[in-house]
């Protein structure tokens, strides 16, 4: 994908989200208000299986900004970069269906927690233990 490409198209985002930052092995959308981002960062696949095979993936995590401190949570891990900007976008949704304030963090939280990431594993790669 090219950097400069947004991975999300504008008119696909929910209200209030936008893009904040991209860069090859980075992307972050961030909600205006209360502020709200979203980010994926190519990381090193070190937790993986090693059956896998995997040198890189994407760890997606949220960051809120509460009075003067940020706190940082992790959603989950993928494979591909596509899979992180499904996984991002699904979270996005969630939060704008589920969450009428998002000026509450624990709403968020419990929301976030509700993504199944494994939704986003590509066709054709059997998850563990399935035949």
């Amino acid at each position: 994908m090219v950097a400069d490409q947004d991975p999300i198209p504008p008119e696909a985002l929910p209200p209030r989200w936008g893009l904040a930052e991209l860069r090859d092995d980075r992307f972050i959308y961030r909600h205006s208000r209360p502020t709200i981002e979203l980010i994926a960062d190519s990381t090193l696949a070190d937790r993986s299986h090693p059956g896998l095979g995997l040198c890189r993936c994407w760890e997606l995590r949220y960051r809120y900004f509460l009075a003067d401190r940020a706190i940082h949570r992790t959603i989950g891990r993928v494979s591909t970069r596509r899979a992180a900007v499904d996984g991002v976008l699904e979270c996005m949704r969630c939060i704008h269906e589920t969450v009428s304030t998002a000026d509450d963090p624990l709403a968020v939280d419990e929301v976030l927690d509700t993504v199944s990431l494994s939704d986003f594993v590509p066709e054709g790669i059997q998850s563990p233990g399935s035949t």
